[in-house]
């Protein structure tokens, strides 16, 4: 069984890897917003670069075991607080800590269900269904990423999803800079300047993808 402290650190140390492949997720969707003949073509080349890589299919295996971990890290230590703090520790955190940092569990398990239709949608057509092939002979998740972000339910459950993130992540990089250490007086503006400005920037640049092509391709 792990101790409190470990399961800490676990959930610290997956959740900074999930952010780190947040950031490199991102900057790869940001081929979205190019002209659309461009975005189409580079899409998919660097969509199949990236499952033909040996060293990227490791990462992916890592990020599959991260989500997983970090899942059941939280819901364990969520279900522990419960148990040991009850009403009298919802009650009087609630007079100092942000909402967002005592429901942490509520926004996870809204993360954990966007992963799992955005995973459903996307990586499992793509690694097992029959995508079309585009006209380099790739194949076509550009087109797929467009048809799916035409459906105006799954843009608002994609924006909910990113609100959720945004908090997520705010909370994530606050504790996980405590949890690691690092959060000495001299440094405590600037962890939580840089960890909101790069939670709402991640957040926000996300939500406006399905947003940009839903209203460009009418």
């Amino acid at each position: 069984m792990l101790s409190t402290l470990s399961r800490k650190m676990l959930m610290c140390l997956t959740g900074l890897f999930l952010s780190f492949f947040l950031l490199i997720h991102f900057l790869g969707n940001l081929q979205l917003f190019l002209p659309q003949e461009q975005a189409h073509l580079q899409f998919n080349a660097y969509s199949h670069f990236l499952s033909g890589n040996i060293l990227i299919k490791l990462v992916s295996y890592i990020l599959y075991a991260s989500i997983i971990l970090h899942a059941i890290d939280g819901l364990v230590i969520t279900l522990k607080n419960k148990k040991a703090g009850g009403n009298y520790q919802v009650e009087n955190r609630g007079r100092a800590s942000k909402w967002y940092s005592r429901n942490m569990g509520v926004l996870g398990t809204l993360i954990l269900i966007f992963l799992v239709i955005h995973f459903q949608n996307f990586w499992y057509v793509y690694k097992f269904g029959n995508p079309p092939l585009d006209a380099n002979g790739n194949k076509d998740l550009y087109i797929i990423v467009v048809t799916v972000f035409r459906e105006w339910w799954y843009v608002l459950i994609y924006a909910i999803s990113m609100i959720a993130l945004c908090y997520h992540l705010i909370h994530g990089i606050h504790s996980a800079a405590r949890t690691l250490g690092l959060y000495h007086p001299k440094f405590v503006r600037w962890f939580q300047r840089v960890g909101i400005a790069y939670s709402v920037i991640i957040s926000i640049g996300f939500a406006l993808m399905p947003v940009y092509i839903f209203f460009t391709y009418r």
